[in-house]
């Protein structure tokens, strides 16, 4: 069943467990993704980044995950995932998006709240949640050619931020970062702490794949509530499909056996990732 992210995040804070949250694209790794949640009770964040929805994406994607939600009993968020721009936003509501997260991490502060604010002033009538970003998580582009570095989130900035925007949702950098990661990252928890206790709303934290799991679990400890993950599950795909290719012996093979191992490596990566952040059973179904 579709809900929003305001919905789903707030049980989490109570309870102290993590939302995950993919990026996706395709049949496979909603199917995957879906059906995996649904197994294990956990509540789901469906996202979606913007080369995923350019073109005719934005409609196929919405759609999909919009037509195949109701059927499912656990609740799911369909999320615009780092938009910039207003104008992407407009067409994320159009398109029945339940949640958007609009990216201002890069600007000054108060270009920032000017942004966010905006974003929630044309979110909130149509009962939309909005997360945005205070600080900056860096990393690799979804090319993987250009990088940029991480800005932590500054403790003092939290309370005006989310005051004046009025967000549903903050994502905070600790000392993760987007796409693989080239060294073993350190997470500051102590930072984590200060951050939880200066903001009235869940927190997020992105770059969560390849992040060592004893860190995810402390910061899901610490106030994080939502996770975002897609590398892992793109490094799960190619390895399925090296083993498709493999495994073909005829030359028209059934989609079932190109698609079949990686669609079963999406759903264990899955799997990892809900029970590493404590969602398994929190779904109310």
């Amino acid at each position: 069943m579709l809900t929003t992210l305001r919905e789903i995040l707030a049980p989490a804070r109570r309870e102290h467990y993590a939302v995950p949250a993919f990026d996706c694209s395709e049949d496979v790794m909603v199917r995957a993704i879906l059906e995996t949640c649904e197994e294990l009770r956990a509540p789901v964040i469906l996202m979606c980044l913007l080369p995923e929805l350019e073109g005719n994406g934005i409609v196929y994607v919405s759609r999909l995950v919009r037509g195949v939600a109701e059927h499912h009993k656990i609740p799911v968020v369909l999320h615009l995932d780092h938009a910039t721009e207003l104008d992407l936003v407009k067409a994320a509501i159009d398109q029945g998006f339940t949640s958007v997260m609009i990216d201002g991490s890069q600007l000054p502060l108060a270009e920032n709240i000017r942004l966010t604010r905006a974003t929630v002033e044309l979110a909130r009538p149509h009962g939309i949640s909005v997360e945005a970003e205070l600080g900056h998580v860096g990393g690799m582009d979804l090319e993987a050619t250009v990088s940029s570095e991480s800005v932590l989130t500054d403790p003092g900035e939290v309370a005006r931020f989310v005051d004046e925007t009025d967000v549903d949702a903050l994502a905070v950098s600790i000392g993760t970062s987007h796409g693989v990661y080239r060294s073993r990252p350190t997470l500051s928890i102590e930072r984590l702490q200060e951050l939880h206790a200066a903001s009235r709303v869940p927190l997020v934290l992105h770059g969560g794949s390849g992040t060592p799991e004893d860190q995810v679990q402390a910061a899901v400890c610490n106030g994080i509530c939502k996770v975002n993950i897609y590398a892992d599950c793109r490094i799960a795909m190619a390895r399925g499909l090296h083993e498709s290719a493999a495994a073909l012996r005829r030359e028209d093979p059934l989609p079932t056996e190109m698609f079949g191992p990686i669609k079963q490596g999406v759903c264990r990566a899955v799997a990892e990732k809900v029970r590493l952040l404590y969602a398994a059973g929190r779904a109310a179904c």
